[in-house]
């Protein structure tokens, strides 16, 4: 039989009240008891005597045996999460960011007051990847796992390949529906991505790594010539999360835009919508398709790790314990399109084996191998000089050409 949780719940944004809906519909002996919020005059839809502004008066409270932290201040979760941690409450997040700077912590906390910390909702909303990682995949070896991490940098690209609209226009119609912030940077820039990946990787590889030292470059410098040579190919373009295993030693993770073609998967996968992309030894290639944001599927995503409470379930880290010696690494080769107007970028960043390369007085590109670690070293520059880069893993052959 399910034990009774009881709920302080801190956040009533989107996901907060996406997750009241849904609990309130089911019979789940789980009880609301608190919810913390930080504007005690906005308009609430629930009875004021169930809200506060005051955090300890959940956290102190002995009768709630479970927190559910849906807030977007970073280090006023990881206060909330910790201290909840430490008081023998188990914990529900959906914060990626908080979760990816302070998982190795997090996964201490867990285990030294043997309580539990679950966070689907953390990553792809309602896909159910990290469970499906820690227990489907416990065993299997896994080539790769990539995918669409982020509906908002992915309407915006759906709408440049599909509609043709430019950047700023497809910007500013995600930013009127709600699915990108007034500063989009955390979406466009693949950072929102690449925190979700930290954690996928966790439990995928059992490596934890510093978000900090894992590569993003995103599709703000995206330019209707980028769009036009994706189009020309039948390709399209999607900002890609990847985390590859290179050999029995070293992993890599990065973020980049992605051409891919339509016999991948991710192809067919537009506007707020996420994709994941799993490539298995010995289960082959498997797909998960889902709504990566919004009330209602984050909210479900929550929820299940809520319900999954009941019965105590908790992350093994299986993979963790059984890494021997994985590392992860900047040091590997991947093929990269730059479109450039800099002749002497192209030359900082050492392409070998240069596959394809135009130059004309308006569109200037290049496609060719490059080592990850040249591409962090070159970041800034790349960005101030509005050039464009792509991971085209498809790219073979040589061509050269010119236009005058």
């Amino acid at each position: 039989m399910s034990k009774k949780l009881t709920i302080g719940l801190f956040g009533f944004g989107v996901v907060g009240q996406g997750l009241h809906d849904i609990i309130k519909t089911k019979n789940l002996n789980i009880e609301i008891k608190k919810i913390a919020i930080k504007n005690p005059d906005k308009a609430r839809s629930l009875p004021a005597d169930l809200f506060t502004t005051d955090r300890n008066e959940i956290l102190n409270d002995p009768e709630i045996n479970t927190v559910v932290e849906l807030i977007n201040d970073t280090e006023a979760a990881f206060q909330i999460v910790s201290t909840a941690l430490k008081s023998g409450k188990s914990v529900v997040s959906a914060s990626k960011k908080m979760l990816a700077l302070h998982l190795q912590e997090l996964i201490d906390l867990q285990h030294e007051h043997n309580v539990s910390l679950l966070y689907e909702g953390s990553v792809c909303g309602s896909i159910p990847i990290i469970r499906n990682l820690e227990e489907y995949y416990d065993n299997e070896l896994l080539h790769s796992v990539s995918g669409i991490f982020n509906g908002s940098s992915n309407y915006i690209l759906s709408k440049g390949s599909i509609e043709g609209l430019d950047y700023d226009t497809a910007l500013k119609q995600a930013q009127d529906l709600g699915f990108a912030e007034t500063d989009p940077t955390s979406d466009v820039g693949g950072y929102d991505a690449k925190y979700k990946l930290v954690i996928a990787a966790a439990h995928a590889y059992g490596v934890v790594v510093n978000p900090d030292e894992v590569f993003n470059f995103g599709i703000q410098t995206l330019a209707p010539q980028d769009l036009q040579y994706a189009r020309e190919k039948r390709w399209k373009i999607k900002l890609v999360p990847v985390v590859k295993e290179l050999d029995d030693e070293h992993v890599t993770l990065f973020v980049l835009p992605k051409f891919v073609t339509d016999t991948e998967f991710l192809y067919n996968v537009e506007y707020e919508y996420n994709g994941v992309t799993v490539q298995a030894a010995f289960a082959d290639q498997q797909f998960f398709f889902g709504k990566g944001a919004g009330g209602h599927p984050t909210g479900s995503a929550v929820l299940s790790d809520i319900a999954a409470l009941r019965y105590d379930y908790a992350y093994e880290y299986k993979k963790a314990r059984n890494a021997q010696g994985l590392n992860f690494t900047n040091d590997v080769e991947l093929n990269i399109y730059l479109r450039y107007d800099d002749e002497a970028l192209v030359e900082a960043l050492g392409f070998k084996h240069i596959h394809e390369r135009f130059y004309s007085d308006n569109f200037k590109f290049v496609c060719g191998k490059i080592n990850l670690q040249k591409l962090i070293e070159q970041k800034q520059r790349i960005s101030d000089s509005k050039a464009f880069i792509a991971f085209a893993d498809q790219l073979t052959g040589v061509s050269l050409a010119s236009a005058n």
